[in-house]
Order: structure tokens, then sequence, then C-alpha cells
């Protein structure tokens, strides 16, 4: 079976890969870190030296033992594009992705440099989306280089969103997500960050998923924005229903 999740825009979670070092503001209370730590705490052996970056081969091929149709997070636990990650191993990750085609994949990283860097080599396929994480205006420059890849379904993943990112270019993005920091320590979010964000996916007729307000009570908070939810998501490419008639 795959790895259900309550993450509200994916159905299930992938980790061929485990572990993770912070980067930018956005890392700074990391889920998967605190979870990490819990996990090897219960003897998981995935998680036997914690958070620290680590390869799975005996989890790399699971997608293609899953045989209903459904949408998966990579590496909820980690960055796929993180340094320590060799290139052949994540090259391994997308032939599984693209053999097991009846799935459709979301891929986040916040190492948008070595994506692009990579990007000629990695086998593209349609049920592979790709996205970059943005907390604040001085990461934006993420979405350039996401911008610049072969990836047919591009999305921007807002979260935690810590300020205002009011200078936005969405051209070729498929797709953004937004939602405040959740859990202990976390740092609040405003409406008006939530708001402009909104405002420019509309501009843009880009799909806008609002996932949550965030906080040490994110049920509490929820996930309405103006009165309702946002569930909006990015339409498939034109094959796609043949991809999951494969499976």
């Amino acid at each position: 079976m795959a790895s259900g999740t309550s993450i509200e825009w994916t159905e299930s979670t992938w980790n061929p890969v485990t572990g993770c070092t912070k980067l930018s503001p956005g890392c700074k209370h990391c889920y998967a870190e605190r979870m990490a730590k819990r996990l090897k705490a219960m003897g998981q052996v995935n998680y036997a030296n914690g958070f620290k970056v680590a390869v799975h081969e005996r989890a790399l091929e699971l997608p293609l033992t899953w045989r209903k149709p459904q949408t998966i997070f990579v590496n909820s636990m980690s960055d796929l594009f993180h340094e320590s990650v060799p290139v052949d191993f994540i090259l391994r990750v997308f032939e599984v992705m693209r053999k097991a085609n009846w799935h459709q994949y979301q891929v986040l990283t916040k190492r948008a440099e070595r994506l692009e860097e990579l990007n000629a080599i990695i086998p593209w396929a349609p049920h592979i989306w790709m996205g970059v994480s943005v907390e604040s205006q001085d990461y934006a420059f993420r979405i350039d280089h996401l911008r610049r890849t072969h990836a047919q379904i591009k999305f921007v993943s807002f979260e935690p969103l810590l300020g205002p990112v009011d200078t936005l270019d969405l051209r070729d993005v498929h797709w953004a997500i937004v939602g405040g920091e959740s859990g202990p320590g976390s740092r609040p979010m405003r409406e008006e960050w939530v708001v402009v964000i909104r405002e420019h996916c509309r501009r843009a007729k880009v799909p806008f998923f609002f996932k949550q307000w965030g906080g040490v009570n994110k049920k509490r908070n929820g996930r309405l924005l103006d009165g309702r939810t946002w569930d909006e998501m990015p339409s498939l490419p034109q094959n796609m229903n043949r991809l999951f008639a494969v499976g």
C-alpha cells in the first residue's frame, strides 16, 4: 500500500530519499525533521540516522507495486535535489515514475538551481509534476529556474508563506499552493499576503489552492479564505487520461 497522508493537495507519499539540511527561512521549523526524530525513536529503519540524508534502494520501486492510480507526493521527508543525493539515484527515481505511469507524481524542491542543472538529462513525462517552494519575495527566483525546465506541469508552493510576494511572474506556471506554517513555533501569515498571490493567480489564470492558515492548532484555524475553500487543481495534459487507463 502507498503511504497515506493528511496533506490536502495530494493522496499519498513515497520516500525513496529521507533527510535534508536547512537551506532558507522556510526550513526553520521543518515538519519532516520533527517527524524523522519521532520515527527514529520508534525504531523505524529508514530513520536510524535521524534526519541525515539517506537513499533507500528498497523503496525505489514501490510505485510499481501500487496498482490503484493515485497522486503521489515524492519525498515528503526530503528534497530529491539535495546535493547529497547522487545524480544517478535522482534519474532512477524519475525512471520509476515513468514506468509506473498510471500514477501522477508531485516533486517539490527548494534547490531550484540543481533542478535546472539536471533538467536536460531528466526523463520528463506528462504525469510528473515539478514544483518549487517560495516562502517570500526573496526566494521568488526559484520560479525562474523551474520555468526553464521541461516539466509539463509546473507548480509553486508558497508554504510556509513568511512574507509578501508582491512581484510575481507566473508565466508557464500551472498551479499555486499557499499555506501558513503549522506546529510548534509557527510564524504568522497575513491575509493580505495570501490575497495578493490569489489575485496574481486570477490574472494569470493559474489554479489556486489554499491549504491552511497554520498556527499551533491548524485544524482550529482551518482553511477558509473569504468564506470558502480554494481547491483548484491544474488541468491535466490531453494524454493523461490515456496514461491512467494503462494502469
